[in-house]
């Protein structure tokens, strides 16, 4: 029996990436006898270590953030033999490199020109709707093969080994009773977050809770945000994979709709997150998936009256919006829901 070959290409983002992780599960469940590869950028290939139903993971760039040479990704793409490619990010580069190595079945995103010129086929988002979850959207490429779906959660794997060095870290930082929370204060600008200031608030109220460590996983915060009387800061100038071991040792994570809220969904670590109403940037589309989590969003008319269209200059207050206090008692609650018995 000939052996399917998938690639499964996705060259972009943190929390993208974690939401392709679904597409090797499904497909190896659906055609156990495949070889799946994924292609992704150098600073996200430590999503996919370890990953069951992986076989091979191949890097779309080098460790400068330089992309490989064209032709020379399309021969070691071509030695594979891959039977598919997914394209999950529109990219004209990538489409010719997966046209040239000779991928006969190849599937990208929505009607670019590029793609019409390589014969290659498409699914299309129509303007999100109806609105679905972005992992979901990811795996109609499947199904434009009758491959089956049986759920679309994301998943990160450890090792047992580090597993163990979780368990070890968090003996280190928690005191016996506490809960290590963890504070995400940036997004990249990609989604409306909470503003600096207010973030400082916020964790100063959850210092004041003797019940609670308080940890900025932030590699980089801003400035008002670094050195933090009782903040514990350990995710600087280390390897994405190190921060993932150390963000499954959270008992919740809280940040705006971002790539560690992504991450800690994939290890099942619960999150408290705070969205906004706009379908763009909606909880239905982006939010967490397979763990415990609480969305907490300002009223729809905030959203229709003070919502400029821009993700990266909405920080969520004002009239209707979100204040420090909604956000921390939210917090709370949720806290005692999953924890207090």
């Amino acid at each position: 029996m000939k052996q399917n070959r998938y690639l499964i290409a996705r060259i972009d983002r943190i929390g993208d990436v974690v939401l392709s992780t679904p597409l090797p599960r499904e497909i190896k469940k659906s055609d156990p006898n495949s070889f799946i590869a994924v292609l992704v950028r150098d600073q996200t290939k430590d999503i996919y270590l370890n990953n069951p139903w992986v076989d091979e993971i191949i890097v779309y760039d080098k460790s400068n953030k330089t992309n490989k040479p064209f032709w020379e990704l399309v021969k070691e793409i071509r030695a594979h033999k891959f039977t598919h490619g997914f394209m999950l990010l529109p990219n004209e580069r990538l489409n010719y490199i997966l046209f040239l190595a000779g991928v006969k079945n190849r599937v990208g995103v929505g009607h670019k020109l590029y793609q019409f010129l390589t014969f290659t086929k498409y699914v299309d988002r129509k303007k999100y709707i109806p609105l679905r979850h972005e992992a979901d959207y990811c795996l109609d490429m499947l199904r434009k093969f009758n491959l089956s779906i049986n759920h679309i959660y994301p998943e990160i794997y450890l090792t047992e080994e580090e597993t163990n060095q979780a368990l070890e870290l968090k003996n280190q930082l928690k005191a016996k009773g506490k809960l290590l929370l963890g504070v995400h204060t940036t997004s990249g600008n990609s989604s409306p977050n909470l503003s600096v200031s207010a973030y400082r608030k916020l964790i100063e109220l959850l210092l004041e809770n003797k019940n609670y460590e308080v940890l900025v996983t932030d590699l980089n915060p801003e400035k008002e945000i670094r050195n933090i009387d009782g903040v514990k800061y350990i995710f600087g100038g280390c390897s994405l994979r190190s921060n993932i071991i150390k963000f499954s040792i959270l008992d919740v994570l809280i940040s705006n709709s971002t790539g560690p809220m992504h991450i800690c969904s994939a290890l099942k670590v619960p999150t408290f997150s705070v969205f906004c109403t706009v379908s763009a940037c909606s909880k239905e589309l982006w939010g967490p998936l397979g763990n415990r989590s609480f969305i907490l969003e300002p009223s729809k008319s905030y959203c229709t009256t003070q919502c400029n269209s821009d993700p990266k200059k909405c920080n969520l207050s004002g009239e209707n919006g979100l204040t420090t206090e909604q956000v921390y008692n939210g917090l709370k609650n949720f806290i005692n829901k999953l924890y207090l018995k």
